[in-house]
């Protein structure tokens, strides 16, 4: 996979400093990364009860559901993609402290 450098300035709408960017964007692909788990965990808890009757045949669904997940793009690469696009928002927390 060659690598691709990114033009951090141009990169979302919001100006600012460029290493809140790489923050926002790790923080984002943490939570891409998460819900995908959780997703793939729910869709692989349906073969859990079943017995070994058909073992084989569960085990190439199984492969399959995971193999689908794999092929997906990474989620850094997906919230890099949604930065660029201006999807992404962030903010600060209320600082009344």
């Amino acid at each position: 996979m060659p690598v691709k450098t990114l033009d951090l300035d141009k990169m979302g709408e919001k100006e600012g400093n460029k290493y809140e960017k790489i923050v926002v964007i790790s923080k984002r692909a943490r939570q891409i990364a998460a819900q995908e788990k959780l997703e793939l965990d729910e869709k692989l808890k349906y073969f859990e009860g079943f017995e070994d009757e058909d073992e084989f045949t569960f085990n190439e669904e199984q492969e399959q559901i995971s193999k689908s997940f794999e092929k997906l793009p990474h989620a850094t690469q997906r919230a890099v993609h949604e930065m660029m696009e201006g999807k992404t928002t962030y903010r600060y927390p209320d600082s009344d402290i």
